[in-house]
């Protein structure tokens, strides 16, 4: 009797999960080609820019395009690797140095930064969190001048302090922190570690930091992108003999002969530690974030 009462039971539970499941798959074929087409266009610029990393200089004009690569890719690095304007090898060795030591010091202080306007009381908290929004308001562009020059009167013109130093944290990074240990971090969770004689310091590296992992992993590899990827400020205060890997780049395009070839091939060198960081710390992302989901 209690069998043939537990199965409309389990069947009915069955129902509603492929019900459920159902619902996530139920999509129509407008959705299916639009994604598919948002898809292409987002990667048919990469595979190009392939395409003519592995040839020759002819088919940047070529009509209809190949579409298939060529077997020019190591001449091409080679070609690369020896031009005397670029200093490419350098500026990858320069921009993966800058771009490690702003990840970790931006996500270190900024979760630091996060966990005391979050959890922690102390006067002036509210004025200061503010200030900190504020400089999200202002545009990099203005402070370029005032920067550059506090870089001279401190003999940092042409090294790597330049372009680490300033971006050691960010006001964005705090307020994210801040708005994600809020809710992250339970304050029983902190009242009880304190009980057990937890410092502060110990509070944040013990209980707080693991809570923010989810949140890290995005700031940091939103950081770690961003800073790869600039140019404005590394263009002011570098020389062209110490550049990171964007001005080799530049370097190259700035010569009275474009080699098409060669500026691709820099590219598609220059994104491939970008996917080696995605594809690290993207796991660890989404891990976090299922993580976080299944817990609530």
């Amino acid at each position: 009797m209690t069998a043939v009462l537990s199965r409309p039971g389990r069947s009915g539970g069955a129902r509603r999960r492929s019900g459920r499941l159902r619902g996530l798959w139920d999509a129509s074929p407008l959705t299916y080609l639009t994604l598919i087409a948002a898809l292409v266009l987002s990667i048919f610029p990469i595979y190009w820019m392939i395409i003519v990393a592995t040839r020759g200089n002819e088919v940047v004009g070529a009509v209809p395009p190949p579409m298939t690569p060529g077997g020019n890719f190591g001449d091409n690095v080679g070609r690369l690797f020896d031009n005397p304007d670029a200093y490419f090898a350098k500026g990858l060795v320069n921009s993966a140095i800058v771009s490690s030591c702003v990840t970790v010091s931006t996500v270190f202080f900024a979760s630091l930064a996060g966990f005391a306007f979050a959890k922690l009381r102390f006067r002036g908290k509210n004025a200061l969190l503010l200030v900190i929004i504020a400089t999200m308001m202002i545009p990099v562009q203005m402070g370029i001048i005032p920067l550059y020059m506090i870089m001279v009167e401190l003999g940092w013109q042409n090294r790597l302090q330049a372009v680490i130093v300033p971006f050691l944290v960010t006001g964005f990074g705090v307020f994210m922190m801040r708005q994600y240990a809020d809710q992250a971090v339970p304050d029983e969770l902190i009242e009880a570690a304190r009980v057990d004689g937890c410092t502060t310091f110990g509070l944040y590296w013990r209980v707080v930091l693991p809570a923010l992992r989810p949140a890290a992993g995005v700031l940091g590899l939103f950081t770690f992108m961003q800073t790869w990827n600039e140019f404005m400020w590394p263009l002011a205060v570098l020389n062209p003999e110490n550049p990171t890997v964007q001005l080799s780049i530049n370097n190259l395009a700035n010569a009275y002969f474009k080699d098409y070839t060669l500026m691709f091939a820099g590219t598609t060198l220059a994104i491939l530690p970008l996917l080696i960081v995605f594809i690290l710390f993207g796991r660890q992302i989404i891990g976090g974030i299922m993580e976080g989901a299944i817990k609530a």
